[in-house]
């Protein structure tokens, strides 16, 4: 991930609303969810979470998928391992093992 993308991610997750939908949408992979379970999750109009939501897009953390009559979102776990590795590549000096309680959080809670 160049610094450009990470920027343009951290800034599509840097409001409330966009980072629940994200972590919701996390929280559901890999099925996804319907774009209206997550406007009402979410507590804003249609519109509002659909400006929302194309931010995500631009920022390349969340698909859409055509099921049916549905949209499903979908939360881009590439892209969300790419910016964790981009955030944490020179973590510690090189020394993995001071990261090791960090990973540990994250992959066990």
């Amino acid at each position: 991930m160049q610094t450009e993308s990470a920027l343009a991610a951290l800034a599509a997750l840097a409001h409330p609303t966009r980072l629940a939908a994200f972590r919701l949408l996390v929280e559901h992979e890999p099925a996804g969810l319907p774009t209206g379970a997550l406007v009402a999750a979410s507590g804003v109009t249609q519109s509002t979470f659909s400006t929302h939501l194309a931010v995500l897009a631009k920022a390349g953390l969340v698909t859409a998928e055509k099921r049916g009559r549905q949209q499903v979102q979908r939360a881009s776990l590439d892209t969300l391992r790419a910016l964790m590795t981009f955030l944490a590549k020179d973590c510690c000096g090189g020394r993995a093992e001071l990261c090791a309680p960090l990973l540990a959080d994250l992959i066990c809670c």
